[in-house]
């Protein structure tokens, strides 16, 4: 049971909790009340906002409607203003402009094409809008004057500056080919820049407005008659420098022209002077001969004016492919891109032409010299022919895009030039095997024959060419692996040849050797030019090219030389055969010869002094140029003989064989080595 007391208390926490229940319930009731009363309030203010509202729009849109039309006549009025000016404006053009036109635009070309563009702009709104208007045949005679004004001025702009390039100029920039790649070689300036802006801001006018093309046949008979001008100005500086002076303007030579700079000389071509030069040692050294019967015009002989055509003519096409690229650089400013290669090709042909034509005349004149047998004028095609080649890929790029007639020129040209260097070789090596025996114009004296010279002077000069010479003779092949040859193969082939013209000079000295009665001059005369031709090759570096397909070419010549040498010694033996002991009488000491023995003895002596008087004189006045051969032989022979002779002579120079030893005993035995010593000397 719970206590009474606890029960009461528990009743009076309810009644409490209660009590505050109905409070909070009371509150919550009149917050409500309040609420609905604010509610009412609220959308009775809502509405009352939304009545005057509507009012207001009633009231405002018909008014901005008609502001908004009211400016959009506004701006329609004002767009037809200035369109009546502008239309206005076109009327005004003609007069505005006309002074312009009239008076030209040099000096004033920014002026002058503001008022085509302006004349422009009218004959495009008369022809749409107005086509029958007068107005409209004014403003495009005006046009059309002024057109032909930009086209005047700019036939005049290049005309007065486009200048041709001195020859000083031009070698400077062919010398620049050796310079360093990573120094980029200046562009020559061919128009000043104002005017070159000048010249390009007509072009594109004329192009993109005029719808004319002939300022690009203008350009290029302008530019073409300057490039032409400038190579042959540059040949023409090399004969006069030639003529003058002797030696044409090279780079390396310090000038006066401040604006000029001076760079490497020019590479020159090899020419015939190296093998001059070494023709000029070995006369030094005793091995150049004396000139005998030959039908090979002497190549020592050679005019000198073929070195400057030469010369000149390499140098004429360097600067024409340096000139070239400069013109081509200029052209790209100036000229469409889609009618840059025409024009250049245009622009270029006169120049080119005139360099073919020349190159074909050489040709011609190479040909008509292998009927005369004049190798000299032919070797002129060999330093053209390696600088062609050696070009043609320079050739090729600068002609990049141009008529395949073009391209076609150099490679045709370089062909012929090869055709012609092959034949003119082999028709040397012929002419080296046919060359006539002429007794009346064989060396007297058994000395070098001018065939020998002229052969080995033609073969030196080849080592200059060697790739060259050796692709003639590889394009006369028609193998096919000669087809893609080799440089080994065209070096091959020019030791073969070298090999053949050796062996056909070897032929026809022999066949000349036999025109001599004597034996002993065939043999020194054979002598002498093996002799030469061995250290022609040695000195020359010939041999070792020979040495590519004849390894045993020196040890064959010294094998001749001294096969030579014994042949001659032979010559002797009729004298020392007086004298050797075979049928000489023997005596003892004291015993009185018999006058058959001393009649024997006699004879001896008599027919070595005769047969010594003889050949000293004979072979005197023969010739070995070498002066260590000369000395060796003499040596030899003088050995051979005294030797013999002082036995002879110790013999029987005290025996009693006659009352006049004197008569018979002519010579001591250094007398007959002095009478040696003095062989092959026509001064002694």
């Amino acid at each position: 049971m719970i206590p009474p007391q606890e029960t009461s208390a528990r009743r009076r926490e309810i009644e409490d909790k209660l009590k505050q229940e109905e409070e909070t319930l009371s509150f919550i009731r009149d917050s409500l009340e309040k609420s609905d009363q604010l509610t009412k309030n609220m959308v009775s203010i809502l509405s009352s906002f939304e009545s005057r509202l509507m009012k207001l729009e009633n009231s405002i849109i018909p008014v901005h409607k008609q502001t908004e039309n009211l400016q959009r006549l506004q701006e329609n009025v004002e767009k037809t203003l200035s369109c009546l000016d502008h239309v206005i404006s076109y009327y005004h053009v003609a007069s505005d402009t006309e002074r312009i036109i009239r008076e030209g635009p040099t000096g004033r070309l920014e002026e002058y094409l503001g008022s085509m563009a302006k004349i422009q702009k009218a004959v495009e709104y008369f022809q749409d809008n107005s086509p029958d208007s007068p107005e409209l045949n004014k403003v495009k005679l005006l046009f059309e004057r002024g057109k032909e004004s930009l086209e005047s001025e700019f036939r005049s702009l290049m005309t007065r500056h486009s200048k041709v390039v001195s020859p000083v100029l031009i070698l400077d920039l062919i010398s620049g080919e050796d310079e360093l790649e990573f120094q980029e070689e200046a562009p020559l300036e061919h128009l000043p820049e104002s005017v070159l802006q000048d010249v390009i801001r007509i072009s594109r006018w004329l192009v993109e407005y005029g719808r004319n093309q002939d300022f690009m046949n203008v350009y290029y008979q302008i530019r073409s008659s300057q490039l032409d001008r400038s190579i042959k100005g540059l040949k023409e500086h090399f004969r006069k420098s030639s003529s003058s002076s002797g030696v044409p303007y090279s780079p390396a030579v310090p000038n006066k022209r401040k604006d000029t700079p001076t760079k490497k000389p020019v590479k020159r071509p090899g020419t015939i002077r190296k093998a001059q030069n070494l023709l000029k040692q070995y006369s030094q050294h005793g091995l150049d001969g004396k000139k005998g019967g030959s039908n090979l015009i002497p190549l020592e002989g050679r005019d000198d004016m073929l070195d400057v055509e030469t010369d000149a003519y390499i140098h004429c096409v360097s600067a024409f492919v340096r000139l070239a690229q400069s013109e081509y650089q200029l052209l790209t400013d100036i000229i469409p891109e889609h009618h840059q290669k025409k024009t250049f090709d245009s622009l270029i042909q006169d120049a080119l032409d005139g360099l073919m034509l020349e190159g074909e005349n050489i040709v011609s004149a190479a040909r008509k010299a292998i009927i005369r047998h004049d190798y000299s004028a032919v070797l002129t095609v060999f330093p053209i022919l390696r600088h062609l080649k050696q070009t043609k890929p320079e050739f090729d790029q600068v002609l990049q895009g141009t008529a395949a007639s073009t391209k076609n020129k150099l490679p045709s040209l370089i062909t012929s030039m090869e055709t012609t260097g092959a034949k003119a070789l082999e028709d040397f090596a012929d002419n080296i095997k046919n060359d006539p025996d002429k007794e009346y114009n064989m060396p007297k004296d058994g000395t070098v024959h001018e065939l020998t010279s002229n052969a080995i002077l033609f073969l030196q000069q080849l080592l200059d060419f060697q790739e060259t010479a050796g692709a003639m003779l590889a394009s006369q092949e028609t193998s096919s692996s000669a087809t893609s040859y080799s440089s080994e193969f065209s070096k091959r082939l020019l030791s073969a040849y070298i090999c053949k013209v050796l062996g056909n000079l070897q032929l026809n000295l022999l066949s000349k050797s036999k025109v001599y009665e004597d034996p002993a001059l065939s043999a020194v005369f054979l002598h002498n030019n093996y002799n030469y031709i061995l250290k022609s090759l040695e000195k020359s570096e010939l041999i070792q090219l020979v040495a590519v397909t004849q390894k045993t070419a020196e040890r064959s010549y010294r094998e001749h030389i001294e096969q030579q040498v014994q042949t001659y010694q032979r010559s002797w033996l009729k004298v020392t055969d007086y004298i050797t002991e075979r049928n000489l009488p023997v005596f003892q000491p004291g015993v009185k010869l018999r006058d058959k023995e001393r009649q024997m003895i006699k004879e001896r002596f008599k027919g070595f002094n005769d047969g010594l008087e003889e050949l000293c004189k004979i072979q005197k006045a023969w010739a070995i140029p070498d002066t260590e051969q000369r000395d060796k032989i003499r040596q030899a022979q003088k050995t051979i003989v005294k030797e013999t002779y002082g036995a002879f002579l110790h013999r029987y120079g005290s025996v009693p064989f006659t009352k006049n030893p004197e008569k018979y005993i002519k010579y001591g035995v250094d007398q007959v080595g002095d009478m040696i010593e003095r062989l092959f000397d026509t001064s002694a």
